[in-house]
């Protein structure tokens, strides 16, 4: 069994004044951890946001982030949802948070895309995801933060979870072709867990992280808690904890746990300082009720 006192930080990578790692997403296989995130670097004619990688064998030790996505302020891939494997071939979701103007926040050319790879490493050009059905992109309206998840009840539908009026969710039985299904009130970068006969959703309101369920993407048990873990303690996530993405290791008999990997921005409040001193961190769990980190 893995001891996680091997662990010497809750901060996975810290950023700085001219950097900074947000959304991370996790794939767990043969022994190893594949994290993504968004890297932000400031720079004179920047900031340029783009996805990077790195691998762990344990939790402690993780390669230096390589990118995968250019550097293009028009379209600044960013937010990696998630990882799933689909007809042999691995599937990365993620978005645009277009700023070629400028802008501080991603305007509305912000779409939603997938990255292939067949080994977790090397991986092919984004494609655009039509969540919206057959329509001109231009009219699909601002979207980010995608989660692909596959359908408790009918093997071979998938749903594709994103921000645009609160959360909204299409499904699809090929990921090619998407039919809208429904939206609901909630926070961004949503993260879901399928089991035990239910969705358990992550998503960030304005701080923290939150949780809701749902059996039925149609009516949604929201939790008046927040998931805030040792915020009161890290001035490098005193101004925002969120982007919470959930992996479950409680049957692996390695790790046996819930690892919650999430970002952190401090010590002022993320709306001040966007573009830096945003870090990725871990933290544990046996139940999702009670949290534990590196001390």
């Amino acid at each position: 069994m893995f001891d996680f006192n091997k662990i010497k930080s809750p901060i996975i990578f810290e950023g700085s004044d001219k950097t900074a790692y947000r959304d991370p997403a996790v794939y767990y296989e043969n022994g190893k951890f594949y994290l993504f995130c968004t890297y932000v670097e400031c720079c004179e004619d920047g900031p340029y946001l783009t996805v990077v990688e790195s691998v762990s064998d344990d939790l402690v030790s993780w390669t230096a982030p390589r990118e995968i996505t250019p550097r293009d302020r028009a379209l600044n891939y960013s937010s990696p949802g998630n990882i799933i494997k689909y007809n042999g071939e691995y599937i990365l979701c993620l978005q645009t948070y277009c700023r070629e103007n400028g802008e501080k926040y991603g305007n509305e050319n912000c779409r939603l895309f997938t990255m292939k790879s067949r080994d977790l490493l090397s991986w092919d050009e984004p494609r655009i995801i039509k969540v919206k059905g057959d329509i001109p992109t231009e009219n699909m309206g601002r979207m980010i933060d995608p989660f692909l998840v596959q359908d408790i009840n009918e093997p071979g539908k998938w749903w594709c979870l994103y921000k645009q009026n609160g959360v909204s969710m299409s499904y699809s039985y090929d990921l090619e072709n998407w039919t809208f299904h429904s939206k609901t009130e909630s926070g961004e970068n949503v993260c879901v867990l399928a089991k035990d006969g239910q969705y358990l959703i992550l998503h960030s309101p304005k701080n923290g992280i939150g949780v809701m369920k749902t059996d039925d993407f149609k009516s949604f048990e929201k939790s008046p808690e927040l998931i805030t873990l040792g915020q009161d303690l890290w001035d490098w996530a005193k101004g925002r904890i969120t982007a919470g993405f959930l992996l479950d290791l409680t049957e692996n008999a390695e790790y046996g746990k819930y690892l919650l990997f999430f970002h952190g921005s401090g010590p002022e409040d993320e709306e001040t300082m966007f573009d830096h001193h945003a870090s990725i961190g871990l933290a544990w769990s046996d139940d999702l009720v009670s949290w534990e980190w590196s001390k």
